[in-house]
């Protein structure tokens, strides 16, 4: 379920992003170099995601591009809507908590 969550906000951001580099990755998804590699190792293995290298021809400074496949596309749209279902069903419990408690609040 974490590995999960972690793809998916690694997906959300590279989609976002896709020129980032891994330490701004890491930083701004809360990540340590390692889990990021471990991430995104796992989503290239998954077919998920291409890296690319590319070299600047002015100052020939490397960078790499991640690309989200076709397949990455689409496993990152089936994370959202697992994402969105468990927040509705949270949002439905807490709602259905609230009306207990107001509603023995006032039969006291």
């Amino acid at each position: 379920m974490k590995d999960n969550q972690d793809e998916f906000d690694v997906l959300r951001y590279l989609y976002r992003k896709p020129n980032s580099s891994q330490r701004e990755l890491a930083k701004n998804l809360g990540f340590s170099l390692g889990k990021l590699n471990y991430c995104i190792k796992a989503l290239r293995n998954k077919g998920l995601v291409k890296i690319e290298n590319f070299k600047k021809k002015d100052n020939k400074i490397k960078y790499i591009q991640y690309i989200i496949t076709p397949k990455g596309i689409s496993e990152r749209t089936k994370l959202t809507l697992n994402f969105m279902k468990r927040k509705m069903k949270e949002y439905d419990n807490l709602k259905n908590e609230l009306n207990y408690v107001d509603n023995n609040q006032t039969e006291s």
